[in-house]
């Protein structure tokens, strides 16, 4: 846990108003750490490499010596990152060879663990990402995006001497390609439009043929699970090459399943029916599970109302025991496990800790090791605010049910009169969820006075499928409702000051901002929106090929649903906002670009309404410079004051 020289002293404790506390969480402090986005092994388990993104660039960082080696950096010249839609699958490791996506031109390159230069394998065209090289060493298969928006499944020799080969494609999305132990199939998901990959997905499985010294392909790809109802997460061999495992909502919510690869036959190992085991594949190459070397059990990552803890489970009897190593760990991403020994490798969190890199058996009692921590840990303990879950009645009727996460104010030096404003965060997707993991965001609010409520509006991932599907064609209305009566709830319970909320939201998150405002202009104090979005029918226009057809399910097709998209574009209503807001922008934002921003403010500007408008150039869809984030937060601190702690 952090620590403090301070702890073992009486704390001098001072009077302000809410939002008005010294904090440890400064602007500068909340612009510097590194993004931990993936950690894989070696396939001797002898070396961890792991992604570390820094500023707007990302590194390549090894440790041998089974991860306990000091790290070096792999690559310092090229940046490592794959964008095919929102990114994720940058890399691979095999045999000494690291494999990853390079950020400006899109190639496949390889790098030497044992050093010298990185060198392309496949030529710059189009987007690439998920490499899984074959277990010979021969060739390594790639979901690739073209420039006339065509994905497929892919294969290119490791050595970069022949022109890449398609091995499947038809679909409008691919993603998880593996191939199997012996090497003579492959499994990997698709999907099409207009379903999103929590909608419906198949998961097939085919031979992979190989001639000679010629490219391999695919024979007969057949379907093994999944459907426009189903979704499927994640597929992985066991090592013995029996089974095919995979995360499956069949059920309403996500289990581990297995397709015995002798008999074809499939079967639930799980039997989850309130905690989810999968999630949802905003990017490529999301792990919630592991599986170990024994190829009979996994390490998976079980999500019960927000907080994610790692069980081990065998796969015979489908029981989960929870691993002591890991107890206070209560966020976990990109499980790995060591392909010899079976030593875990994850990115954790807690409301205590950032994200580190650490190393866990799977099994016993042996506190894990720290390999790499993603931003400073100091700070006392007693500064932190932990979160608490919530669930409370919503709608116009009250009969439904809202869950979310609630972070009290908290800072020891500090004491306040009466009860403290609150933050109300809305998350993007807007088919996500907000985890009990650290939160550099919640703990620069709480140190200052200010209650927070992540807000996990229906339509959120985590609670089964049922409430996944709760904001089709309700989307704007049910996770505004969810909002505000998550804001009404607190204030019942006498822990916060109902005339003191705003409501706070990214992507999705600030469409939310946008139409709560409209929709109920006085729930709120005021509202602070990054990159939401404001015009419906201009960014199915201008948005990327991933989400082009999202609004089908979460507002209905065009032409027929015109109405509702209106009814859901804030700019057409902007006349109806009053409460003070601010909002933030990337330039070359490509997902909801700074058209949907400007049109907002514009309206703002024309009808008088007290705003702010930051535009943040060489930023896309969020923030990553340094400089922007401090710029950033100093804002967000001083548009507070202003019209909630003065007003």
């Amino acid at each position: 846990m952090p620590t403090s020289p301070e702890q073992s002293s009486p704390i001098k404790v001072s009077e302000a108003p809410f939002g008005l506390w010294a904090s440890t969480f400064s602007p500068r402090a909340m612009a510097s750490g590194k993004r931990l986005t993936e950690a894989l092994w070696d396939t001797d388990g002898e070396t961890l490499v792991w992604l570390e993104g820094r500023g707007d660039g990302a590194v390549l960082v090894a440790a041998g010596g089974r991860g306990r080696e000091a790290p070096r950096d792999l690559t310092t010249d090229l940046g490592v990152r794959a964008k095919l839609g929102y990114g994720g699958g940058d890399f691979t490791v095999h045999a000494g060879v690291v494999y990853f996506s390079e950020a400006k031109s899109g190639r496949l390159y390889r790098q030497e663990l044992c050093g010298g230069a990185a060198r392309p394998i496949t030529p710059a065209f189009g987007a690439l990402a998920a490499p899984r090289v074959t277990p010979d060493g021969r060739h390594v298969l790639f979901v690739h995006h073209d420039s006339e928006a065509v994905d497929r499944i892919a294969v290119a020799d490791t050595k970069g001497r022949e022109w890449p080969r398609i091995l499947h494609q038809g679909h409008d999305f691919y993603a998880y390609p593996r191939v199997s132990p012996d090497g003579r199939h492959v499994a990997f998901v698709a999907w099409d439009h207009p379903n999103m990959p929590w909608d419906g997905t198949w998961l097939y499985l085919a031979p992979l043929v190989t001639e000679g010294h010629a490219l391999p392909h695919l024979g007969e790809a057949r379907r093994v699970a999944g459907g426009k109802d189903v979704a499927i997460f994640q597929p992985e061999f066991t090592p013995d090459g029996t089974l095919l495992l995979y995360v499956s909502d069949e059920s309403g919510i996500g289990n581990v399943h297995a397709a015995d690869l002798a008999s074809g036959a499939p079967r639930a190992i799980t039997t989850q029916k309130d905690a989810d085991l999968g999630r949802p594949a905003w990017v490529q190459e999301m792990r919630s599970y592991a599986v170990l070397p024994d190829s009979k059990s996994v390490v998976v990552a079980v999500n019960d109302k927000g907080f994610v803890r790692t069980s081990r489970l065998d796969l015979a009897s489908g029981k989960l025991t929870p691993i002591p190593a890991l107890s206070d760990v209560t966020d976990v991403a990109q499980l790995t496990a060591d392909p010899v020994r079976g030593e875990l490798a994850l990115i954790g969190s807690s409301a205590a800790f950032p994200p580190r890199v650490l190393l866990s058996a799977a099994g016993g009692d042996a506190k894990a090791a720290v390999v790499c921590r993603g931003a400073s840990e100091s700070y006392a303990e007693s500064e932190i605010s932990r979160p608490e879950t919530l669930t409370w009645a919503t709608g116009p009727t009250a009969k439904e049910v809202s869950h979310g996460l609630y972070y009290a104010p908290k800072n020891p030096a500090w004491r306040s009169e009466g009860l403290p404003p609150l933050i109300v965060l809305v998350h993007g997707g807007p088919t996500s969820q907000v985890r009990a993991g650290w939160s550099r965001e919640a703990q620069f609010f709480t140190s200052r006075g200010y209650g927070v409520l992540y807000v996990n509006h229906r339509g959120s991932t985590g609670y089964g499928r049922a409430y996944m599907l709760r904001h089709r064609g309700t989307w704007g209305e049910v996770d505004v409702e969810d909002s505000v009566s998550g804001a009404q709830y607190l204030a019942k319970l006498g822990r916060i000051d109902g005339k003191k909320t705003v409501i706070m939201g990214g992507s999705a998150g600030g469409f939310t901002v946008l139409q709560a405002m409209v929709d109920q202009p006085e729930a709120f104090t005021a509202g602070i929106c990054l990159y939401g979005i404001a015009n419906q029918f201009s960014l199915l226009a201008a948005t990327h090929k991933f989400e082009e057809r999202y609004n089908d399910t979460l507002l209905g097709a065009l032409p027929g649903a015109a109405e509702l998209w209106r009814r859901r574009s804030p700019v057409f209503h902007a006349a109806r906002i009053k409460r003070p807001l601010a909002v933030f922008q990337g330039e070359i934002d490509n997902v909801v670009p700074k058209e949907q921003s400007e049109t907002i403010v514009s309206a703002l500007r024309r009808n008088g309404t007290p705003h702010v408008y930051h535009l943040y150039p060489g930023e896309g869809h969020g923030w990553r410079k340094p400089e922007t984030l401090e710029h950033y937060w100093t804002e967000v601190d001083r548009f507070l004051k202003e019209h909630v702690v003065y007003a």
